[in-house]
């Protein structure tokens, strides 16, 4: 068995597949790797609003959220980073000025703008699409989103980070300008395709965290393991000693993963497990 590791998993097609489904074999590995001393902790680009009671269920030594702003080790928060309220105010104002649908990520949920629920459902459903899923609503694919706010009640000072439906690549571009103090990037459907922009605290990234997290529990990061599945998980399997793709995952996060797994969704996490020694076979 390997010696006591800091276990990293990304969520969303890693720890559970696209439709949310989380496998049984996922769980029994996770309860396994802990009854042996390892730590189990979620990084991932969800905010702590968006994590569902069958994923808490499983008993998590924490998580890393909003993709590194975000961190707590059991009942403590090592470390939160919240875009600067006037900031946030600016960049609603901007996004609604262009025409531009968005939502707000928050530790106390998903804030979406007056017309999201129906303007976001080409990119939405262009998203399902390219991970291989059956597009139902908006609502359906935003856990803990809520819907009809008036634009006054999206002015907030508790934001981790916000996505918006770009109508062209122009969009993040001219977001890149707007908002210098902010890190901007995109995120969407088969091969990374960018559909979604979104902006988020500046130089936060799951490596950050990763070493935020080791920092707290005094460990080395050379003793963590990394496992994702897309290209905003490649600076944490860099930061870690080990890292895994799932199969079903992109090209270039396999490429820069230690070691290549089954899919999500054939005992990928599992058999990973099994391979890296944290649990037996």
């Amino acid at each position: 068995m390997a010696e006591k590791k800091i276990i990293l998993c990304d969520i969303d097609g890693t720890l559970v597949d696209y439709d949310n489904n989380l496998p049984a074999s996922a769980v029994d590995a996770i309860h396994k790797a802990q009854a042996a001393g390892h730590k189990f902790y979620a990084c991932t680009g969800r905010s702590e609003a968006e994590m569902p009671q069958f994923i808490l269920d499983i008993g998590l030594d924490g998580m890393i959220g909003g993709n590194g702003c975000f961190i707590k080790s059991g009942d403590t928060v090592v470390f939160h980073q919240l875009i600067p309220a006037d900031v946030e105010r600016r960049m609603v104002d901007w996004l609604t000025e262009r025409g531009l649908c968005f939502y707000l990520e928050s530790n106390n949920g998903l804030f979406a703008s007056p017309t999201f629920e129906t303007e976001a459902v080409p990119a939405a459903r262009a998203y399902n699409e390219g991970k291989g899923r059956e597009f139902t609503s908006v609502a359906g694919l935003f856990h803990g989103m809520v819907f009809d706010l008036p634009l006054e009640d999206l002015y907030r000072d508790d934001i981790n980070k916000c996505s918006f439906v770009l109508k062209s690549y122009q969009d993040h571009l001219d977001s890149v300008e707007a908002f210098p103090e902010l890190k901007a990037g995109t995120w969407g459907g088969a091969g990374e395709k960018a559909l979604f922009g979104d902006l988020g605290v500046q130089d936060i990234t799951k490596a950050f965290a990763v070493n935020k997290l080791c920092e707290f529990l005094g460990a080395d990061s050379a003793d963590c393991i990394a496992f994702g599945d897309a290209n905003v998980d490649i600076p944490m399997f860099e930061a870690c000693g080990q890292s895994c793709c799932m199969g079903s995952g992109g090209d270039a996060a396999k490429e820069a993963a230690s070691f290549v797994t089954s899919d999500v969704d054939d005992d990928g996490l599992y058999n990973a497990f099994v391979h890296f020694g944290l649990i037996e076979g």
